[in-house]
């Protein structure tokens, strides 16, 4: 496997420490999304990352961001400006939590059903997808380990869970990026919604249950059981 290598550039408002750092790990044959990248503010910083495999390649780029927040976009995601004025204004708001955007499919009428599983996931579950563009402090994802690179899939996914683990909430921004239906084309839809969703409730049982286990600790350890102070 060929090794990361990055492109890192700097904010466009030379001498400033970038207030986010944007991180886009791309395939060999994926090209930067100029247009995207035009569109960014100009105190932050876009480090594009490619070789390794995806979750390598995204901590790579991470030990190298010098921002105060890491923004995760897959090379395959679009969003327009009002999405980033939207999360502009979530930083703004000083509340630090792994912010998510909700998913729209560039695809027909079955795809409009996976964007309502999407939303159920992402908001009632708490589980959103690496797709939805994750945007963390830098601090947060660094106790967190990063990525798990043995990870067979759902580095994305397992990320969530460590960042509710150190006491982050998990929380949507409130403005949609699209991503390339190009996995259910191919696949399939039934096929591929059928997959992600037995794979994620595989990863996710173990977590879940560790968290049970967690909170039957806690309230295991009743009042009169702990130590008084005089």
């Amino acid at each position: 496997m060929a090794p990361v290598t990055l492109d890192i550039r700097p904010p466009a408002s030379a001498g400033t420490a970038p207030r986010v750092s944007v991180i886009m790990p791309l395939a060999p044959r994926d090209v930067a999304p100029d247009r995207l990248i035009a569109m960014l503010p100009g105190d932050f910083e876009v480090i594009l990352a490619r070789g390794g495999t995806r979750a390598s390649s995204m901590n790579r780029a991470a030990r190298a961001a010098r921002g105060a927040h890491l923004w995760f976009i897959h090379a395959d995601t679009a969003l327009d400006a009002a999405a980033i004025g939207a999360l502009c204004a979530r930083l703004d708001s000083g509340r630090p939590a792994l912010w998510y955007f909700d998913l729209r499919f560039d695809g027909g009428f079955a795809l409009r059903i996976t964007e309502l599983g999407v939303l159920f996931r992402s908001r009632v579950l708490g589980l959103p997808f690496g797709d939805q563009a994750f945007c963390l402090p830098a601090e947060a994802f660094r106790l967190t380990g990063g990525f798990d690179e043995a990870a067979p899939y759902g580095e994305d996914h397992l990320l969530v869970w460590a960042m509710g683990r150190i006491g982050y909430p998990v929380l949507p921004i409130g403005r949609s990026v699209t991503t390339s239906a190009r996995k259910y084309k191919e696949h399939g839809w039934l096929r591929t919604t059928s997959t992600h969703l037995a794979l994620t409730v595989r990863q996710a049982l173990p977590e879940w249950l560790a968290r049970r286990r967690g909170h039957a600790r806690r309230a295991d350890a009743r009042p009169e059981d702990q130590p008084r102070h005089r």
